[in-house]
């Protein structure tokens, strides 16, 4: 009996997906639950797992854009299971080879100076340096080039060197596909803007260089500066909830709860998982939830519930090495903070000149629902929190607040 396998759907409003890649082939006894495609939504990768055990007979191919519900392959239940490895097929042996006759090839002309050839020595100093000789024009007898013309010699910029010049093509999977059209359309249909500022991160290197340890030895996780960007944003989003709203064709939505959607870097490209409820959690919490959905989303196990329904995004280009940047508004969302690499730089601090770790922050909003009183409000209260996280994030009670 046959089996036939469909493509369950992997969430509401998904209609189809793609086959990224068969991990069996045609003719292979795969096991009930065993994994037998990758197949992109355009919101995550999901893996497909074979309904029943038997033998597997591919009906799609890699890059195919299958609609849910579709038959993708078929498992036929009644092949047995083969025992130990298969006998190789036979290899017929190689017949006699047979003699052909060499194509006769015009003896090449001896290269002579005479030619315009370049000498040994121009040569050498043509190849170092990446130059085709017939780029060159000669100076010497009979055109000849000599070395002092490779070394004078200055290579064409609209000419191709010698080096390569090879390229590539390759599909853009359907996740990829949908981010990029996602991205377009919010530069297209958003009034969107980006306020900046900078942040003295001191008060937080110093609670870390004193508490990390412990907090980790009793955690089991690292006390990172997601969880005070967070919770500092938690606070924010309170203090301004137009921040924390979005529109819906005529009207607009608020809410009274944080849902943050923390950007990570996956297999696929770029994961926006969601932090639910982050007002309720603790430093504990948050960078407990952030190390389980990173390790999600590198190991490729996020579901698509898991990345839905963010009310705000924080996004770290720090951690690559980015000093700037305007990040783009994850919609339906009207706002997100981009944190970026910590430098040591000099500031004024009580009057005097000392240097400092700063980073640089930067909020981008929707302008069509956020004013600039607010964006700039917003961002002025969260570079409050984090350069003084001990009383409007700890509540003057650090020990607690880490739950040491």
């Amino acid at each position: 009996m046959a089996l036939e396998m469909k493509v369950p759907s992997p969430g509401e409003s998904i209609t189809e997906v793609e086959i990224a890649q068969w991990l069996v082939e045609t003719g292979d006894y795969v096991e009930k639950d065993q994994a037998i495609a990758e197949v992109d939504s355009d919101k995550a990768t999901l893996e497909l797992p074979a309904e029943v055990s038997g033998v597997i007979t591919l009906m799609a191919e890699e890059g195919d854009a299958v609609a849910v519900g579709q038959v993708v392959c078929l498992i036929d239940t009644d092949a047995a299971k083969p025992e130990g490895t298969t006998a190789a097929p036979a290899v017929e042996a190689p017949k006699a080879e047979e003699k052909k006759e060499e194509p006769k090839v015009a003896p090449a002309k001896a290269e002579t100076y005479a030619t315009g050839a370049a000498s040994p020595a121009a040569k050498k100093v043509l190849a170092e340096r990446g130059i085709d000789a017939s780029q060159v024009t000669g100076t010497g007898r009979d055109g000849r080039i000599t070395k002092a013309d490779a070394i004078e010699a200055k290579p064409s910029l609209g000419s191709p060197g010698l080096g390569s010049r090879g390229e590539s093509r390759k599909k853009l999977s359907m996740l990829r596909r949908k981010v990029a059209e996602r991205l377009v359309s919010v530069k297209n249909e958003t009034a969107m803007l980006t306020t900046f500022n900078e942040v003295d991160m001191q008060p937080i290197f110093d609670l870390r260089k004193k508490h990390k340890e412990t907090f980790k030895d009793k955690h089991g996780v690292s006390l990172g500066f997601m969880s005070f960007f967070t919770l500092a944003c938690v606070r924010a989003l309170k203090m301004y909830p137009a921040v924390n709203s979005m529109i819906d064709g005529k009207e607009m939505i608020s809410y009274d709860f944080q849902d943050i959607s923390i950007a990570v870097s996956g297999p696929k490209g770029l994961m926006v998982p969601v932090i639910r409820n982050a007002e309720n959690l603790s430093f504990r919490g948050v960078e407990s939830e952030v190390k389980r959905l990173a390790i999600r989303a590198r190991d490729g196990q996020i579901t698509v519930d898991e990345m839905t329904g963010g009310t705000f995004t924080i996004t770290n280009g720090g951690v690559f090495g980015s000093m700037l940047s305007t990040p783009i508004i994850n919609p339906p969302q009207s706002a997100i903070l981009g944190m970026h690499n910590i430098v040591e730089r000099p500031i004024v601090r009580n009057g005097e000149i000392v240097v400092a770790p700063i980073m640089y922050v930067a909020l981008s909003y929707d302008h069509r629902i956020i004013d600039g009183k607010e964006s700039v409000g917003f961002l002025v209260a969260v570079k409050e929190a984090l350069e003084n996280p001990e009383e409007l994030l700890m509540d003057n009670n650090i020990l607690k607040a880490l739950e040491l």
